[in-house]
């Protein structure tokens, strides 16, 4: 399976670079990335080491505080990586017609 350059996502359209550090970023290709994007994220979350967990653990917080258009998609996911997830979590309603 090729890799997906996230620099060249259409959900980064006003931005001038890729920060995955970011919030803002992460929950921006989270809810505007296309399907190559964020498996690219599931694929940089289900790596080995520190800086995976803490990705995952920022998606699922970014998943139950952030208005996102697929927020149980991305917790599934996170739970099929062996994050706790819970079954019926709370998550905020998306901030337009898309769910």
């Amino acid at each position: 399976m090729s890799r997906f350059d996230l620099t060249t996502s259409r959900a980064l359209w006003n931005r001038s670079h890729l920060d995955l550090e970011s919030d803002e970023v992460l929950a921006q290709i989270l809810d505007r990335g296309e399907v190559a994007a964020w498996r690219e994220i599931y694929r940089l979350a289900a790596g080995p080491g520190e800086e995976a967990a803490r990705l995952r653990q920022r998606i699922l917080r970014l998943c139950r505080t952030v208005p996102l258009s697929f927020p149980h998609l991305f917790i599934a996911a996170m739970g099929s990586l062996g994050e706790p997830t819970d079954p019926y979590p709370d998550v905020p309603p998306p901030a337009d017609d898309l769910a």
